[in-house]
């Protein structure tokens, strides 16, 4: 008599290419963005059914990006070990990821513009810089522009679909592409090596890791003094602290941090989510004047 054990080999092929396209679209920074984006729709006073057009739209956008980056990197990916990624390592094929990015493209299209023509263009101007980066900007002095317009024209996105359709403020683009910026140095940060090797040789390649990591907090500060002095009126307590806490994470990253990348790195990340906290407080007040 024979009975049956349950099989200790994991996932079928099936489950496998799912978990694998789900892990290929980039998951942390297309959550992170879209939830971003969202809350700055409700902090400027979309009503809940325009949030959820922004929330849509700006998912099927980082998904398509996401999923057209693995699939474009693929064979640099497996040459360069890089076993974490989906489709190097063979959990799903290039084929289907590149279904998946054009299928969430095609569906991002209508997504975009049914917040109006006008924010629809925008973010459909910033989806298009984005996948401009993955099919070959990124390896060009150029790849930082990909990142200051996509991230650039999020707050377009949110204001232009508002009732009267009114403009962003300057203040707010420019620390959005700033902050655009600072996550490109930050992103390529820890891959600089590898990408070296294998013929990339972006803005960050060039600059090469040290000065990468000295130079992450400064765009990052830059946003932070423009979300703090660019509104009407003057910062008050909460903006001369915002911007007393971006100071210090700044000048702690290269100084706590000179034989790792992990401080400058959290440092980063920590002026970054001051300059997101400030974001959403001026929510009601980033449209133009």
């Amino acid at each position: 008599m024979t009975t049956s054990r349950p099989s200790r080999l994991g996932p079928g092929p099936p489950l496998r290419a799912v978990r694998g396209l789900l892990l290929a679209c980039h998951p942390g920074p297309t959550v992170a963005v879209t939830v971003l984006v969202t809350a700055l729709a409700v902090a400027s006073g979309r009503d809940a059914a325009g949030c959820a057009l922004v929330a849509a739209a700006v998912l099927a956008g980082q998904l398509s990006i996401g999923w057209c980056n693995d699939a474009v990197d693929a064979a640099r990916d497996a040459a360069a070990g890089r076993t974490g990624k989906p489709v190097a390592s063979g959990a799903v094929g290039v084929r289907t990821v590149w279904a998946a990015a054009l299928a969430a493209l095609a569906l991002c299209v209508p997504l975009s513009l049914a917040s109006g023509p006008a924010a629809g263009a925008v973010h459909l101007t910033g989806v298009a810089a984005a996948w401009a980066y993955d099919l070959g900007l990124k390896a060009t002095a150029l790849s930082w522009l990909p990142y200051a317009v996509g991230f650039g024209s999020l707050p377009g996105f949110v204001t232009l679909g508002l009732p009267g359709h009114p403009w962003p403020a300057w203040w707010a683009v420019t620390a959005a592409a700033l902050l655009g910026c600072g996550a490109h140095l930050a992103n390529v940060l820890p891959d600089i090596p590898a990408d070296l090797a294998g013929g990339v040789r972006g803005w960050p390649q060039r600059l090469g890791t040290a000065r990468v990591r000295l130079l992450i907090p400064l765009p990052l500060l830059a946003a932070t003094t423009l979300l703090v002095f660019g509104p009407p009126g003057p910062p008050g307590a909460g903006g001369w602290a915002a911007l007393a806490a971006a100071g210090a994470f700044t000048a702690a990253g290269p100084a706590l941090g000179r034989g790792s990348s992990r401080v400058p790195f959290a440092a980063a990340i920590a002026v970054a989510a001051v300059d997101v906290v400030l974001l959403l407080a001026r929510g009601t007040v980033i449209t133009a004047p």
